[in-house]
């Protein structure tokens, strides 16, 4: 394989004008960038990437770490993250783990291994005592409360918007109250579930265990929730929930058999995605685009200043009254 010392010989340059051409310096000649192109095209040269990233230092990618590419949750995030990069000509390597450790725990040591210059957790399996260790080797930022760590944390107070959402249905009346979420065991989660558990406390209602859905992540599964609800004797006059395509589907499923939406039952999602506006669903807006954006522009910074400090950068939320409620 050809190397830069047979480019300059045949673009009659010296090896470092091949350099400066190679790494896209701004100050080289026109006729001399174009023999040095010339040659390479001859030579069919193409560069070793992992020498380039030795001496540069970086290899200009980040890890995104995610459970699922395709739900729209995480897809707001990783539009945020893939905008920022793109203006700070950065790479994305999105690593989809199906919430197993094993998959994440690959994506650390591709840090460890200089693979990459960092990583955006958008949502992990792993704890942060086994994750903070790896930011020796570069910096992490979940797009979580991951608390006082090394780890920077761009997040949105999940229990304030969930208590919000319930507290709005307790003002219009409803007392049987259920609610629908992902994962019930992530971090986000379990404060939705404390808040769920904290509104109702508050008006002397017990939990009812029937109405409480966990694992519904799309539409198909908000589905299943109201085919669920038909089969109860027992049914709640409102639920809440972790995001707006399942919600778009107990709205339509409901009204497909005869429930009325609000009246029967009054539903309310969350991340005001389009499909929310389109159906006239009340939401709590939560932006993840600016979750990821912001991940993106404070992980840059530490990318680039080794000796920044880990931050926590804390995001609003609102409620937006539409006509499911």
């Amino acid at each position: 394989m050809a190397n830069i010392k047979e480019i300059a010989k045949l673009a009659g340059v010296s090896i470092a004008t091949v350099s400066r051409v190679l790494n896209q310096h701004p100050y080289v000649r026109e006729d001399k960038r174009a023999a040095v192109l010339e040659a390479v095209e001859k030579l069919n040269y193409s560069q070793n990437m992992n020498a380039v990233h030795l001496v540069k230092g970086k290899t200009s990618m980040i890890a995104v770490v995610l459970p699922y590419v395709n739900h729209p949750y995480f897809g707001g995030i990783t539009d945020g993250i893939a905008n920022a990069s793109l203006a700070c000509n950065y790479k994305l390597i999105l690593c989809q783990t199906d919430y197993r450790a094993e998959e994440e725990q690959k994506v650390l040591d591709m840090l460890r291994m200089k693979q990459v210059d960092g990583i955006v957790f958008c949502s992990k399996t792993m704890t942060w005592d086994e994750i903070e260790p790896y930011t020796v080797y570069g910096p992490i930022i979940a797009c979580e409360n991951a608390g006082d760590r090394a780890v920077s944390s761009v997040f949105i107070d999940h229990y304030g918007s969930f208590k919000l959402g319930m507290d709005y249905l307790i003002a219009k009346g409803h007392r049987k109250i259920g609610y629908f979420i992902g994962r019930g065991d992530s971090y986000i989660n379990m404060n939705r579930k404390r808040a769920y558990m904290d509104a109702l406390q508050a008006i002397g209602e017990e939990p009812y265990a029937e109405w409480q859905f966990e694992r519904i992540f799309d539409f198909e599964r908000g589905v299943e929730v109201v085919r669920r609800l038909l089969a109860m004797k027992n049914r709640p006059t409102a639920i809440l929930g972790s995001g707006d395509h399942p919600a778009a589907a107990i709205v339509a499923e409901a009204r497909k058999h005869g429930i009325r939406v609000p009246e029967d039952l009054a539903v309310i999602g969350s991340d005001n995605h389009p499909i929310a506006e389109v159906l006239g669903i009340t939401t709590i807006e939560l932006s993840m685009y600016d979750v990821g954006k912001n991940a993106f522009e404070i992980l840059f910074e530490r990318m680039n200043d080794k000796s920044l400090p880990s931050m926590r950068k804390e995001l609003t939320y609102r409620l937006i009254e539409r006509s499911t409620v």
